[in-house]
């Protein structure tokens, strides 16, 4: 009795180390492919140097209503908020998922930029096939290695999307947990602080 208790209690600690494996794969994994397409798209607009796709203010006209849309506005929306933290944020966020810092976090963060990227790609899409050919998404890169068309790049939002969503729910740990690596740095750390 006693060793089928202790089999039994053995085996539920081989199955929750292997869901724990499973997890921590399948997080790593869409952690790698969302902070490479963030850490790409991002080098290639901030690599570009403040400039911005004019159909991004198309959009932005679009959508926003002419009382929000003031030249103050339009200015900060055109000349620094694309062109400068919209990149900087991809490759922020890029980089913290790659190194697996608060990938949770960083996933969260990552869903409404994807969103407003989809909205984005979608107005692209409505707006037909000649008027916007290309997304401009991924910013110098794009001349070295071709454009996606809004719809193509509509799916690669809609990937990145689900992907931030599996870290969000898959990834073991807390909310806030350290990465493993960053938890052995700051007790080597440690001793020279105590």
């Amino acid at each position: 009795m006693v060793n089928s208790i202790r089999a039994q209690v053995a085996m539920s600690h081989v199955i929750e180390e292997k869901r724990y494996r499973a997890r921590t794969t399948t997080s790593l994994v869409a952690s790698i492919l969302v902070g490479l397409t963030l850490l790409i798209a991002g080098s290639g607009k901030a690599f570009g140097f403040g400039e911005m796709p004019g159909q991004t203010m198309k959009f932005i006209g679009a959508v926003l209503p002419d009382a929000l849309l003031t030249p103050e506005v339009a200015y900060f929306i055109g000349d620094i908020f694309f062109p400068y933290i919209i990149p900087w944020t991809e490759l922020s966020l890029g980089m913290l998922l790659l190194l697996r810092v608060w990938p949770r976090l960083m996933a969260v963060l990552c869903l409404p930029l994807v969103a407003a990227f989809m909205a984005n790609n979608s107005w692209l899409i409505a707006q037909g096939k000649t008027k916007f050919s290309a997304c401009e998404c991924f910013g110098i890169w794009e001349e070295l290695f071709g454009t996606l068309t809004p719809l193509q790049a509509l799916g690669v939002d809609i990937g990145l999307f689900l992907l931030a969503l599996i870290i969000t729910f898959v990834q073991p740990g807390g909310f806030l947990a350290s990465p493993s690596w960053l938890t052995r740095l700051g007790q080597k750390l440690r001793p020279q602080y105590d």
